[in-house]
């Protein structure tokens, strides 16, 4: 296997070809990793990987510590209340004191834009972005890329369609630069209030009209009205959303017979998707959440071995 030269991942729009591939091709071995009785290989053995998480987070934090531990790291799990800096130390004062712990890998998740790459800046080891406030979230990204590539082969030339609160998802910033890396065509769907300022620079289809942006999809990636960040309400009401941007089954009756539904999790149920939907045939959502233990594992073993 080729050297893996990158030594953070903050972005996926950092990320080179053969880059991704060498993180997909890993994250397949691994998997098998996974379809063991005993769901463990000592390549990380002796290696500490802490995950810093600062911001609530089931399934990117349980994931990163499954991977961890699948590779027989030492994982220890930090949060906010229960770190100094709920005493008042900085964050870069915080990171300085665990480094000089050693370990090998720093993986964090913060309300904060900015805040893995600041931190690269100043540490040694690697430093992985598990979702940094309103700018990206590259592992999600390729566990989403990992998941297209499992049933498809490759996405080059494939319609990808992303439904909903694009202005305020990271999920979407993330997807959009490595699905257009990798040659697919994406669509952008949602209301008006959803969609970010200067939109028009990622140079993708954008539609207000969900039916004309999913009729013709390959996937249609669902994202989670992000409550937590909007503040005031963005749209008239839940089930006005729901009605004119949730996929229903009616709905999806009109999209390709073959179509894949993803989405990042948490569903909100009812509003973003049907229970049909969601538990239906053409959801891969609980496929994204075991290829994120994966590709996760690819990360760490590339970042540290």
């Amino acid at each position: 296997m080729a050297l893996f030269n990158r030594k953070h991942i903050l972005s996926t729009k950092d990320l080179q070809k053969e880059e991704i591939d060498q993180i997909l091709e890993t994250a397949l071995s691994f998997k098998e990793v996974m379809r063991r009785e005993i769901k463990k290989v000592p390549t990380l053995r002796g290696k500490t990987v802490i995950n810093l998480f600062l911001e609530d987070s089931t399934r990117t934090r349980t994931s990163f510590e499954v991977a961890g531990k699948m590779l027989s790291a030492d994982v220890i799990n930090l949060s906010k209340s229960g770190s100094s800096l709920a005493k008042g130390e900085t964050f870069l004062d915080m990171a300085k004191t665990l480094e000089a712990m050693k370990p090998n890998v720093l993986v964090v998740r913060a309300k904060q834009s900015g805040l893995p790459k600041r931190l690269s800046e100043h540490l040694n080891c690697p430093v992985i972005n598990a979702g940094d406030g309103l700018h990206e979230h590259p592992t999600q990204a390729l566990l989403d890329l990992f998941t297209l590539q499992e049933r498809w082969g490759d996405v080059k030339g494939k319609k990808i369609t992303i439904v909903g609160d694009i202005a305020h998802s990271r999920v979407a910033r993330s997807n959009i630069y490595l699905l257009k890396n990798r040659g697919a065509e994406v669509t952008l769907v949602g209301p008006g209030s959803f969609m970010p300022l200067g939109v028009e620079e990622y140079k993708v289809k954008i539609t207000y009209d969900l039916m004309e942006g999913i009729r013709e999809a390959d996937a249609v990636m669902v994202l989670r009205i992000q409550k937590e960040r909007i503040g005031l309400p963005f749209f008239p009401s839940v089930r006005e959303y729901a009605r004119f941007f949730g996929m229903d089954r009616s709905k999806l009756a009109e999209c390709k017979k073959e179509v894949l539904i993803l989405h990042p999790g948490p569903v909100n149920r009812g509003i973003e998707l049907s229970p049909e939907v969601a538990d239906g045939s053409h959801s891969v959502i609980l496929d994204q959440v075991a290829n994120g233990v994966a590709v996760r594992m690819a990360l760490l073993y590339l970042l540290v071995k």
